[in-house]
């Protein structure tokens, strides 16, 4: 494993969201959903492409909070540009599983 100084780390902007709607993705390759997140009044609602439909229908989504990077650039993801990067851990069987606060904090915070 490649070690990392704390300065690279600091560079890079895991925020705070809430998701403000989820809906199937129709023309990924894979299974996702485009997502719109709320990072509150700093950041404002960026969309996001999230391969997580085996462990969420859309409708679990609404209200939830999520950790995304913002600050990687935008990227096409086919007719959808992907303003941020929603994180998880692939669980035994390959599928994703949210990476979320356990307990409600204001959106925009940034992981320490």
């Amino acid at each position: 494993m490649e070690t990392v100084s704390f300065d690279d780390f600091l560079k890079v902007e895991l925020r705070v969201g809430r998701v403000l709607s989820a809906e199937p993705f129709a023309q990924a390759r894979k299974p996702a959903y485009i997502l719109h997140i709320d990072f509150g009044p700093e950041l404002g609602v960026r969309k996001s492409s999230a391969q997580i439909t085996a462990h969420y229908p859309p409708e679990a989504l609404v209200g939830r909070l999520v950790v995304a990077v913002v600050n990687f650039p935008k990227k096409q993801i086919g007719p959808l540009m992907s303003e941020c990067l929603v994180t998880g851990f692939h669980d035994a069987d390959g599928a994703v599983a949210l990476c979320v606060p356990d307990k409600d904090v204001p959106l925009g915070t940034r992981l320490l």
